[in-house]
């Protein structure tokens, strides 16, 4: 470590004991753009025997509790590495030269399993529904979805998952290590979005050496330092994906690359289904080509924008569309037999005429009262048939059918008309 470094971090250390309570928040904002600092706590982290590690250690952790998110942010990013090294450290077996990163890794997660007023915290989580469209999918892109009866009883139902409440840890052992590490890492992946890229870089290598470290790939790799194997979980490997597939889409594609490849290496050695799941979903849903993303530019995942437009059929079968469609069957088969009853309904042609074409007196009477009332008639089936007065068609053809009658009585078997 050169000696420009040692000098900004002992300036560091010594400025904000110093700083008043007033200024914290400005110290806060400009800390986060001190490079050369940040690159000198890296490296001083990275070394287990540095004389400035313990004092570095305790600054980050008050830094974290002082309740100020600026600063409790600017120790998350460094949480990746002092992961890495104490788990370097323990593999070795050597745990004195890693009590003081042991315990800011403890002093973080006793105060983040807890609210403000100290009561357990219990976290959770909502699964959406692969029905509805979210940032990471289009319901058109899966396919025909089955319309059953247990789709439809589970349809806006959302799966609610619980975290905690963590018990609180004095120590770390080999039993409970990886507890306190999978949970540390889920809130470092919380804060994703406002990590540097130094940050995220950090993080996709700590990943590959974990996974490969005493296995064949670690000669390909290249890496030195820690020959023998690190056991990890199957949580903490899938909490290590879900950093790597941030990074991906943030300017850091080839190490986040390498970095999936590691993991799902180690998957498959230790057969784990949770990170195979994972890695395999996260390999097969990358583009072909890099991503050419500037690092500096908006963080964000590419993906299908959902045009204004509804892409839902107007002939999509929904409860009101059955609903409304029987109804609508019900109203035409009602309106049918109405049209059939009036459209079977004939009335005779009379034709009254003088048989012998003689003495024409009383029968040619009798054929202009008849035609007067064929006129009649015919009025009356007019207005009976206006498919407009639904509620008037019933009287008029019980007034059609009783004249029928009438006339049919009033006819004789030579065609006259009896009065």
């Amino acid at each position: 470590m050169l000696a420009l470094d040692t000098g900004l971090v002992e300036e560091w250390l010594s400025e904000f004991k110093t700083l008043p309570e007033a200024s914290i928040s400005s110290y806060a904002t400009n800390l986060k753009d001190k490079s050369a600092l940040i690159s000198s706590l890296y490296k001083v982290i990275q070394d287990p025997q540095s004389e400035l590690l313990e004092p570095v250690c305790h600054q980050l952790f008050e830094f974290y509790r002082s309740g100020e998110e600026q600063l409790l942010r600017f120790t998350l990013q460094f949480l990746p590495e002092l992961m890495w090294c104490y788990l370097a450290v323990s593999a070795s077996r050597d745990l004195q030269s890693s009590g003081c990163i042991e315990a800011l890794l403890l002093g973080v997660y006793n105060l983040e399993i807890v609210d403000k007023e100290g009561h357990s915290k219990v976290l959770s989580f909502t699964i959406p529904s692969l029905s509805k469209p979210s940032v990471y999918h289009e319901p058109s892109s899966i396919g025909s979805m089955a319309l059953t009866e247990g789709a439809l009883s589970q349809h806006g139902l959302s799966k609610v998952v619980y975290s905690g409440p963590h018990p609180q840890r004095e120590m770390l052992t080999a039993q409970n290590r990886f507890e306190v590490l999978t949970f540390l890492l889920l809130c470092y992946n919380a804060a994703l979005s406002y990590m540097p890229a130094v940050s995220l870089q950090s993080l996709c290598q700590i990943c590959s050496r974990i996974c490969v470290c005493g296995y064949p790939r670690q000669q390909v790799r290249k890496y030195k330092g820690v020959n023998s194997r690190i056991p990890v979980s199957s949580e903490f490997m899938v909490q290590m994906l879900t950093g790597i597939y941030y990074a991906f889409y943030n300017g850091e594609w080839d190490l986040a690359r390498k970095a999936m490849d590691d993991v799902l290496y180690r998957a498959q050695l230790e057969l784990y289904p949770e990170p195979l799941l994972v890695a395999n979903a996260i390999k097969a849903s990358l583009p072909q080509g890099a991503m050419k993303s500037s690092k500096e530019g908006t963080k964000c995942i590419q993906v299908e924008i959902t045009p204004t437009s509804s892409r839902i059929s107007r002939n999509a079968v929904t409860s009101m569309s059955i609903r409304g469609h029987r109804w609508k069957r019900h109203e035409q088969a009602e309106n049918g037999n109405d049209a059939t009853e009036m459209g079977n309904f004939i009335i005779p042609e009379i034709s009254v005429t003088n048989v012998s074409g003689e003495k024409p007196g009383n029968g040619e009477k009798s054929r202009a009262l008849a035609e007067n009332d064929v006129q009649h008639i015919q009025g009356v089936q007019e207005t009976a048939t206006d498919p407009r007065t639904d509620s008037k068609c019933m009287p008029e053809i019980r007034r059609q059918k009783s004249v029928r009658k009438m006339m049919e009585d009033g006819i004789n078997s030579s065609g006259r008309v009896q009065f």
